[in-house]
């Protein structure tokens, strides 16, 4: 399912674009006129709707996209290459990325409620009553589909894809953040809390960072707090995408974020990134196995914040029935889940203090991460 992310084309060609403009008018290149797609990020006081807008749309070749109006102002657009260097010229433009595509970090093998000890908070989660409520879980990915054991109250799409879960990681991911607590299936860390879907990633789980971005603008000017996120894909480092989600925790939205598949530093990924390791409300997640040893596949590193089951992952299935998955993109939500609990419980935290508590209830097993750091593993059984 892996694919290499695209961008770097477009990214290089702004970088020959430079030089170009410094060589011999004898050596200069041609002007590229390959159509790329751009993340534009705008000065805060740039008239979105007025005089920035129209004058940018003059350009010839730019077409406009999302535009991102609540939050990180700015738009994506598809253009030519060679416009790159006109937009940096405009004083109201922050900065110029490529859009790039990401890819879901699940990997389709799942078990984790009871081991982040779900079953020992006030819902007694799995006991087949146990309700969450004063407290609302958005859910950035592949969509989620119907299901028996979600509550899922509003459907929202930013790609040009069908609003179906044609993959299943969205759904999968849902299911062990909220699924209910109703002697079937399977049951959520916050069993039955209000899920809205916001569908970035394709039958793929590839998505590109623009409709992200709009999906993370819409969450800062629309969620109901208290409220959390999960973000469980990654890409190429984007500062547009990280000033997003920072943005979004900045009006009081807990992010759930997944550290990544590749064995690496999660600080070489966005959003992982994000995390950094702080208090800043953005939790980056790595993944156990058995043993309470950190996954192979899973990434490591300083940007780390957490740790929580992702294998062998059993939760709900797109198809309406339940099944296993693998990948730090099931370890995220056991962290989301168990941020919705604590606000539920005290809805007037704020995210970082909802992630300095997930740090302090967390358990030592024993064990260290592949770079040498003692695994602190989510535990949920103090919110009482």
């Amino acid at each position: 399912m892996r694919r290499f992310l695209k961008g770097f084309a477009a990214l290089a060609a702004v970088i020959l674009l430079s030089y170009a403009a410094a060589a011999p008018a004898a050596a200069r290149e041609p002007e590229d006129n390959r159509l790329g797609r751009y993340i534009v990020v705008l000065d805060d006081e740039a008239d979105l709707l007025g005089s920035t807008l129209h004058r940018l749309q003059s350009f010839t070749g730019l077409k406009i996209g999302h535009v991102f109006e609540k939050g990180l102002r700015g738009y994506s657009a598809t253009m030519p290459n060679r416009l790159v260097k006109k937009l940096l010229a405009d004083p109201q433009v922050k900065y110029v990325e490529p859009d790039q595509e990401v890819v879901g970090n699940g990997q389709l093998f799942p078990w984790g409620i009871n081991r982040v000890q779900a079953d020992l908070s006030y819902t007694k989660a799995g006991n087949g009553s146990g309700t969450v409520t004063g407290v609302n879980a958005y859910v950035i990915d592949s969509g989620v589909a119907p299901h028996v054991d979600l509550n899922v109250v509003k459907r929202l799409n930013f790609t040009e894809e069908a609003d179906t879960d044609c993959h299943g990681h969205g759904t999968h991911i849902s299911g062990t953040i909220a699924a209910r607590d109703n002697s079937a299936g399977v049951v959520g860390v916050a069993p039955g809390i209000p899920i809205t879907s916001l569908k970035v990633l394709d039958c793929e789980t590839h998505g590109w960072y623009s409709d992200i971005i709009a999906a993370i603008n819409w969450i800062t000017a629309n969620a109901k707090k208290p409220a959390v996120a999960n973000l469980s894909f990654g890409g190429s480092l984007s500062k547009s995408l990280e000033d997003a989600i920072r943005r979004s925790v900045a009006s009081g939205v807990f992010y759930g974020v997944s550290a990544g598949n590749k064995q690496t530093s999660a600080c070489n990924q966005s959003p992982a990134r994000a995390g950094a390791g702080t208090n800043n409300g953005i939790v980056t997640v790595a993944a156990i196995g058995s043993g309470d040893r950190e996954a192979s596949f899973s990434n490591y590193g300083p940007c780390v914040d957490l740790w929580a089951p992702g294998v062998d992952i059993k939760s709900t299935g797109n198809s309406g029935g339940i099944g296993p998955m693998s990948g730090t993109s099931m370890a995220a939500p056991h962290v989301t889940g168990a941020a919705a609990l604590y606000l539920s419980r005290r809805p007037t935290a704020k995210p970082a203090d909802v992630e300095a508590w997930l740090k302090r209830a967390a358990v030592y097993p024993g064990t260290k991460s592949k770079d040498g750091r003692a695994i602190r593993l989510v535990c949920v059984k103090a919110v009482v």
